[in-house]
């Protein structure tokens, strides 16, 4: 009886599946016309390819591996470039295609003419080789697959078992027939038009679904050629069930499968968000708070990352006065924290890894201190290493950001009256014993856990935070920047003269750094609910104004794949450092409009003492 591959029915397939989650492994790779990689062979397998082409030629009695004709190359024959390297490596791994042993391979040679010949002598240079290539016996050989030029499927059963066929969707194979067919194959221009970009048309979209469904019902895997080769492609093949991925860069898709679950990040269950009254936004009034909150590494990417996996919504985006902010260092283009953060703390441009001094060397006089002239007090937060370099320069004045002794130290001359942060021991075994005995006389009081801070009412506070309170959220840390935020509101907000307030989401850069864009979801989520925070407290209080920005952007994150109905996203990283990307600036509260605009991130500083009432008559350029 003949088996139709193609079902009688055509099922329709709404194009919201495009989304469905669908996880390929490495071993899924199909290195396309493997012959033409700088090392033939090697580069696809140990990049864990589990299918590798090889196109042949039989011309004076060898096999030789070519594209074309004109290719032909003496030496360059299957046997060399292939199977004799293949054998070894199999030997080399116990009798395996892979060191590791659940992994498969199958060596695809695409007869490009003359198939009779080409399979006889195929099976001669075979022969020589054992069980090594003879998968009908051998259930962890590699499997040989005929694709080209092959024979018909009335045929099949004319050679040795050991021989496997690539399959084509519109030919009619009958259960025997079936059993030789290896894979289903075709050129995906015959389905659809689409470049790789994007999506595939609904329409388009069920065709392609239709012929994988119909391969896995008659239980073979599925390979298009003839597909663009880069990682949007890769992603929605994966989804549609395509179970060979076509590609002629096969290190490039290990990379980028290779650890998926850092690429890849799902929300299922979204985080209400904050809808503000807008009372008081963007009103000519007074501003007597400053609440400047710090995405350390966080761009757009970033941003919207957040965005998608909250289901389409953030607190962030309730914002209406949004402007950019341009990053440079003095000495270079790409900033890091320290030059960065010390261009918003002081308006001055400086040198990478610079805290609060000049590019000449000199002290800057930071916003902490400048405000303390008006009465006005500050608090400084981070949920990340306090004598970093972001927090660090609100208060302290090195020339080298890993001068952690030297920062802690500096608390001693700055104004600032709430330092929250971790690293315990910069502190409190810092060179300078007396160190610690200083900041009490000066009236700090020291708390080592965010439940003992919570405690207090009014006063300095030294708060000092075990390591472990600062892990990344998806290793337990809780809303200790959220609380942080409120308590020191809460202290802060008794003075008469106002406060300012700088608090510092640190791990999204973490998240950028290592390339992870789980830990960068996750930070900006609770950077997200900090901000709610804020946004409550400027509604409740009408003159507090609400900042936020990043320092520079981190990663260079893409976001290739989203589905925000599901709260999924996947992205990729061109870097693992900082980028000079323009990063945004959000505000909210009287007189927001004045960040506005695309300026250097040294003008935040003067824009924030431009509209504190406070201080009108200072910070003039």
């Amino acid at each position: 009886m003949k088996l139709s591959f193609l079902p009688c029915l055509v099922v329709l397939f709404l194009f919201a599946a495009v989304s469905s989650a669908q996880t390929i492994k490495v071993k899924h790779g199909h290195s396309h016309n493997d012959y033409h990689q700088n090392i033939p062979l090697l580069q696809a397998y140990y990049s864990g390819m589990g299918s590798i082409e090889a196109d042949v030629f039989l011309k004076d009695n060898e096999l030789s591996v070519a594209h074309e004709p004109a290719e032909i190359k003496a030496g360059k024959t299957l046997t060399k470039l292939y199977l004799s390297p293949l054998a070894e490596l199999y030997k080399d791994n116990g009798n395996h295609a892979f060191k590791n042993t659940a992994q498969k391979l199958q060596l695809v040679i695409d007869v490009k003419q003359d198939h009779q010949n080409v399979l006889k002598k195929l099976i001669s240079e075979l022969a020589p080789f054992g069980d090594v290539f003879n998968a009908e016996k051998n259930e962890n050989a590699i499997r040989i697959v005929i694709s080209g030029d092959m024979p018909l499927p009335a045929d099949f059963e004319n050679w040795p078992p050991f021989i496997y066929f690539d399959g084509r969707p519109e030919t009619k194979y009958t259960a025997e027939q079936l059993k030789r067919v290896a894979m289903i194959s075709q050129d995906i221009k015959k389905y659809t038009v689409w470049n790789g970009k994007g999506v595939p048309t609904p329409t388009d979209y069920a065709k392609l679904k239709q012929v994988l469904t119909a391969a896995h019902e008659a239980g073979k895997p599925f390979r298009f050629w003839g597909t663009a080769d880069n990682p949007n492609t890769w992603l929605v093949l994966s989804r549609l069930g395509a179970d060979w991925l076509n590609t002629d860069h096969p290190e490039k898709l290990a990379e980028f499968y290779s650890n998926q679950q850092k690429l890849s990040y799902t929300n299922p269950q979204p985080y209400p968000v904050y809808t503000p009254s807008y009372r008081s936004d963007d009103k000519n009034s007074r501003v007597k708070n400053v609440i400047l909150l710090i995405g350390d590494g966080m761009g757009l990417a970033q941003i919207h990352a957040g965005l998608i996996a909250n289901h389409g919504d953030l607190n962030l985006s309730r914002f209406k006065s949004i402007g950019f902010s341009e990053t440079a260092a003095a000495n270079s283009d790409n900033t890091d924290s320290a030059a960065g953060a010390t261009a918003m703390a002081t308006g001055k441009k400086t040198n990478n890894r610079f805290i609060g001094m000049d590019a000449n060397e000199q002290r800057l006089t930071n916003m902490v201190d400048t405000l303390a002239h008006f009465g006005m007090k500050s608090g400084i937060i981070s949920v990340g290493d306090i004598t970093d370099a972001t927090p660090a320069a609100f208060y302290a004045h090195q020339t080298e950001r890993t001068m952690s002794n030297a920062i802690a130290a500096d608390l001693q001359q700055s104004k600032v009256s709430v330092l929250v942060g971790s690293n315990q021991d910069v502190f409190l075994k810092n060179k300078d014993n007396s160190l610690m005995d200083k900041l009490a006389k000066s009236g700090f009081k020291l708390s080592t856990d965010l439940e003992s801070f919570v405690q207090q009412v009014a006063g300095k506070q030294l708060v000092l935070l075990p390591k472990e309170a600062t892990v990344p959220v998806l290793k337990g840390r809780g809303d200790v920047l959220k609380q942080s935020l409120n308590k020191t509101i809460e202290i802060l907000g008794e003075n008469k003269n106002g406060f300012f307030i700088m608090a510092e989401a640190a791990q999204i850069d973490h998240g950028g750094h290592s390339n992870d864009l789980p830990v960068v979801v996750t930070e900006m989520h609770d950077f997200d609910k900090t901000i709610e925070a804020a946004l409550r407290f400027a509604d409740r209080d009408g003159e507090t104004l609400v900042i936020v920005t990043a320092d520079h952007e981190t990663g260079g994150l893409t976001l290739l794949d989203a589905d925000t109905r599901n709260g999924q996203i996947t992205g990729h990283f061109s870097t693992d450092d900082h980028t000079n990307i323009m990063v945004p600036v959000f505000a909210y509260g009287p007189k927001s409009a004045m960040f506005k605009g695309v300026y250097q991130n040294n003008e935040i500083f003067y824009k924030i003492l431009s509209v504190l009432s406070a201080a009108k008559n200072s910070g003039k350029k």
